[in-house]
């Protein structure tokens, strides 16, 4: 499996500027690790949708969605657990 990119969606990464300094570290190390894999053990394949995942960074999610060709993983939204699934 080759590299994957990974972008964020303009909104998302608002969304992730606005965190504590601590909190955008952490996520920013797991989307990084999504470029290798971007479906890692403990990520989780969203109900109602074909190409919507989540991984967890603590109290925070990370929306994505995985395209194959080209490799890419485009991440949609990054928020606290209880607003995360609002904001696809």
């Amino acid at each position: 499996m080759g590299r994957y990119a990974v972008q964020l969606k303009p909104s998302a990464d608002k969304a992730l500027a606005r965190l504590p300094a601590d909190v955008q570290r952490r996520i920013v190390l797991a989307l990084e690790d999504l470029g290798g894999n971007p479906r890692p053990p403990g990520v989780k394949k969203l109900a109602g949708d074909d190409n919507l995942w989540r991984i967890r960074v603590g109290a925070y999610r990370a929306v994505y969605e995985i395209h194959d060709r080209p490799p890419l993983v485009m991440v949609l939204c990054v928020a606290h657990r209880k607003d995360a699934y609002r904001e696809k």
